[in-house]
């Protein structure tokens, strides 16, 4: 795969000259998706087969840290899309079709999104406040209310999931389902005004009777942790493609530190530039010492999920870690290139007061830093007893 070719640096720098602009009015990256659609990067998970790339994991993650590098909320935004179609190419590959239509209409041009978080819920795909009705016909009809809905004035498919709480004698069920974006019972609460990732236009979404048909309901999964491969494919593709964003965003402003030590001159050197300043390249070699670690276990870990490797207990295990440590190490790489970039850096003009907004938002995705903690302790230790 060649990068350069997919992403070209003309069209990178295209998107980076606008993400200021984006994030100053609050503004959705209409121009970043209309090029990226263009340019066939909706379709990197699509078969060939299908008018897509027909790329793995590994290389798709790779790509997304070039593009987070020009665009930290232009890449969360689209990372919702990929995720879920990187998520019907790993169920493909392992023998199970259930989403491959998400593969087919991706190539034809719609857009996919996830409505899944809920406020309050830290269960996260394991239970749902949203309530799922079954209908006559094998559909069902749902209703809540979604949180962090990234694409949310562009998707054409939306991905949601509730409980049906009917069954008798069971703790109700889990429903997964895909909501057409003509279809009546839905809403954007135009909500998105935060500190940082302020492009992707992540708002919630009210569901009210929101009606998904029966082919459209793709599993019915009981409450509470479960190895269905569904819920597999959702953590090796949301976690690995978030670590991706983050990543790229580090490696960008660990870029700027470079060119603002090289720059800068210290009085106290006689005049050289700050690249000489002992303190200052301690700090870009913690930087670059963090990094070289999160880069390669993401590269490992992207090529273990395209090889179908066995991690057996595991593996939600290594996904959480990924994403907690490259979350955290993009926070650690962003603070050090504004501690070593100088003043400038804290005025809105500059690029990195926008990366060190940005990358606060890593706090709150799933896995957090509890929840992370949790799993990986449950893996090794087992289960709390009780």
């Amino acid at each position: 795969m060649d990068a350069a070719e997919i992403l070209p640096d003309e069209l990178l720098e295209r998107i980076r000259s606008r993400a200021a602009g984006y994030d100053r009015d609050n503004a959705f990256f209409h121009e970043d998706l209309r090029e990226l659609a263009e340019a066939g990067y909706l379709k990197l998970f699509v078969p060939e087969s299908d008018g897509g790339r027909g790329l793995g994991l590994a290389e798709v993650a790779i790509l997304q840290r070039r593009l987070a590098g020009a665009a930290p909320a232009t890449a969360l935004g689209v990372n919702m899309h990929l995720v879920w179609t990187g998520v019907a190419r790993v169920l493909q590959e392992r023998g199970d079709g259930s989403l491959s239509f998400i593969l087919k209409e991706a190539g034809e041009g719609e857009v996919f999104a996830f409505a899944i978080s809920e406020a309050g819920n830290d269960s996260m795909l394991f239970d749902s406040r949203t309530v799922a009705e079954p209908l006559a016909d094998g559909g069902y009809s749902f209703t809540g209310r979604k949180i962090f809905t990234s694409l949310s004035p562009a998707w054409t498919r939306l991905g949601t999931f509730g409980k049906d709480t009917t069954t008798l004698g069971r703790d109700g069920e889990l429903v997964f389902g895909f909501l057409d974006r003509a279809a009546p019972g839905h809403s954007t609460v135009e909500d998105w005004d935060t500190l940082g990732m302020r492009a992707s236009q992540s708002n919630s979404t009210v569901l009210e009777g929101a009606v998904v048909p029966p082919e459209r309901i793709v599993r019915k999964l009981p409450v509470g942790p479960n190895q269905d491969p569904l819920i597999f494919a959702i953590f090796a593709c949301f976690e690995t493609l978030l670590a991706s964003v983050y990543t790229g965003l580090a490696e960008r402003a660990f870029e700027l530190a470079l060119d603002a030590v090289k720059r800068r001159t210290s009085a106290k050197f006689g005049g050289r530039s700050f690249a000489q300043d002992p303190d200052i390249r301690w700090k870009i070699a913690d930087a670059a010492m963090a990094l070289d670690t999160v880069q390669a276990q993401l590269a490992g870990l992207a090529r273990d999920v395209d090889a179908g490797a066995e991690h057996g207990n595991l593996w939600f295990a290594k996904l959480v870690g990924l994403k907690l440590r490259a979350t955290e190490t993009a926070r650690t790489v962003v603070d050090a290139a504004i501690r070593v970039s100088g003043g400038s850096s804290y005025f809105r003009r500059g690029e990195l007061e926008r990366l060190y907004r940005d990358v606060l938002a890593g706090i709150f995705h799933p896995s957090n830093e509890e929840s992370a903690h949790n799993t990986v302790a449950s893996a090794w230790l087992g289960p709390l007893e009780r």
